[in-house]
């Protein structure tokens, strides 16, 4: 049997599709499984034995024309909601194709039967959560694996996997155990939070009584320079991907905004607080919260006022030292 899975959106999104991932492999011991990517997300999964043979769609090609070239596929399953996966899944033309949509986008239920036989409706739906804060979203590992059964994987595997080193953990071993995280993305510097508001938060974490550890990417640019005189034992930025892991690997706790740095923190199982978007927050703590790890949910808040930053501030430092004292 050939089996052809697509997810070529986020590094988070696709994180948190390694359960499904690894339940289609145990569904399907003796299959030979293609997973297509993009070349952004695929790091995620390069040393993920559950899957055969990975496959990353160069931008440059059509999705039809590149899922042509699986027309030997029995089942293929598009495992996210775009439209670039399910044209790769409709292109193998696979006895079984499966794929899942939105309630409301109703256009998009319509397209996608061109592409897939099997499809699931999500329920997640930002203004409906909000119109209604009873309304339950499941979490996306949740929804991946429902969406796998469709395809005949029933064998449910729960955990995230990404796959560490001894060498990953090495090239992160002079640093202090057990520190505190904080993980700095562009979301921490605007909407609800602010460049001084963070670097404030950050002195008053570094002062918890543990070391605290600062990671970053480059997306934040010259920011990072102000987190030079928080107290941090150590400041990083632009670790190689599995470095990075390796770092929350070893903390107490990882502070984040809602990133990828969160499904990362719950595949290397530590504590997590996520401050989330204003808006949409009822949506987003439920279907992207930290997976089956202590975790705290935070909504940051709708202006940028000071006393609105000072309660941010307030509410991550007292989840945090909730979470390393538990």
């Amino acid at each position: 049997m050939n089996i052809l899975l697509s997810r070529t959106d986020r590094i988070g999104d696709l994180l948190l599709s390694t359960p499904a991932i690894a339940t289609v492999r145990r569904s399907f011991p003796n299959a030979h499984i293609t997973l297509v990517t993009s070349t952004y997300n695929r790091i995620v999964v390069e040393r993920n034995t559950d899957i055969d043979e990975l496959v990353a769609i160069p931008r440059s090609v059509r999705p039809e024309r590149f899922g042509a070239q699986f027309r030997n596929v029995d089942l293929a399953i598009a495992l996210a909601p775009r439209s670039e996966d399910l044209r790769i899944v409709g292109a193998t033309r696979a006895t079984v194709r499966v794929g899942y949509t939105y309630a409301r986008r109703y256009l998009a239920r319509l397209t996608a039967r061109l592409f897939v036989n099997r499809m699931a409706i999500s329920e997640a739906d930002p203004e409906l959560c909000e119109r209604n804060p009873q309304r339950v979203v499941r979490h996306e590992v949740d929804q991946m694996l429902d969406l796998v059964a469709l395809g005949g994987a029933r064998e449910r595997v729960l955990d995230l996997r990404l796959d560490l080193r001894d060498e990953d953990r090495a090239a992160v071993a002079a640093l202090p155990d057990r520190p505190i995280v904080l993980h700095l993305a562009p979301r921490w510097f605007h909407s609800g939070s602010s460049p001084a508001s963070t670097v404030e938060l950050a002195r008053r974490l570094a002062g918890l009584g543990r070391p605290l550890a600062i990671t970053a990417n480059a997306e934040i640019g010259d920011k990072i320079n102000a987190f030079a005189g928080v107290g941090a034992a150590a400041v990083l930025r632009d670790l190689p991907f599995f470095h990075w892991a390796a770092v929350f690997e070893r903390a107490a706790c990882v502070v984040t905004v809602d990133t990828g740095a969160t499904h990362v923190a719950s595949a290397m199982r530590r504590p997590t607080l996520v401050a989330f978007e204003n808006r949409y927050f009822r949506l987003a703590s439920q279907e992207w919260a930290p997976y089956r790890v202590p975790s705290r949910s935070l909504r940051k808040p709708q202006s940028d006022d000071e006393a609105s930053l000072a309660h941010l501030r307030d509410e991550v430092v007292d989840g945090v030292a909730d979470l390393i004292n538990a």
